[in-house]
């Protein structure tokens, strides 16, 4: 069931009192895909990540991730996936190279391959000179980049990243999504959610939330051409309505 299939959901609800938050969904993500997890605000996006990154239970369903149990296997799950926050996840009072060491622990690599990855990391990124700069002072594309690059030191099986490019500009979200390319390429299966629909574009396939379900899923090309419209973004207005 799960061979090809990095995440496989099946009649996932998730409900907070009488809202329900995620209604019944199913679907699979393939192994090395980038994933797009499409919907405005509210539509339940970020409650289905969060369950999917064993931080929610389900109130009814079945979930596999990285071949787990979401009931059954929380701790191995978090062990296999990296995480991306809507605030980037990072400690505004620590350094560059403190939030890559601290992250680089709590994933339990050993010291030694961490001073070795830091190194390599600072350099890619052209970060070396600002390796002691805490991260309030950084320019937000920066924070950026450096938090996508912790999420995914550990080398995980997926990562998620939740509205990672919201508030800022185009020129940095085309350069975040050149780093998504080439974790993709290393391998790692990528998870984004976005309210950007011309985002949409970038990915393997998507799927479109509406009101905690999930109204449409394929491939951006397929999805255009099944509504008859020119962009994603048009996708999703007819969907919406």
């Amino acid at each position: 069931m799960y061979e090809n299939n990095i995440i496989s959901v099946k009649n996932l609800t998730k409900k907070f009192g009488d809202f329900t938050a995620n209604d019944n969904l199913s679907f699979d993500v393939k192994k090395g895909e980038i994933f797009g997890f499409l919907g405005a605000n509210g539509a339940g996006k970020t409650t289905a990540i969060k369950i999917f990154c064993g931080l929610l239970s389900p109130t009814s369903g079945n979930v596999n991730v990285a071949g787990y149990d979401i009931y059954k296997d929380t701790e191995k799950i978090k062990k296999n996936i990296g995480y991306m926050s809507q605030r980037f996840s990072l400690y505004e009072d620590l350094s560059v190279k403190e939030n890559i060491r601290f992250y680089a622990r709590i994933y339990g690599l050993p010291k030694k391959e961490i001073k070795i990855k830091t190194e390599e990391l600072l350099e890619k990124l052209n970060f070396s000179h600002a390796v002691n700069k805490k991260i309030k002072d950084i320019p937000l594309g920066w924070k950026q980049k450096l938090a996508f690059s912790a999420a995914v030191f550990h080398n995980p099986k997926i990562v998620f990243l939740d509205e990672p490019t919201g508030g800022v500009d185009p020129i940095t979200r085309r350069q975040f999504w050149d780093l998504i390319y080439e974790t993709a390429e290393n391998g790692i299966t990528v998870f984004v959610t976005t309210h950007y629909m011309d985002e949409a574009e970038y990915c393997d396939r998507v799927s479109i939330m509406d009101a905690g379900k999930i109204e449409a899923i394929g491939k951006p090309e397929e999805l255009k051409k099944k509504y008859n419209v020119k962009s994603m973004d048009e996708v999703f207005i007819k969907i919406a309505r």
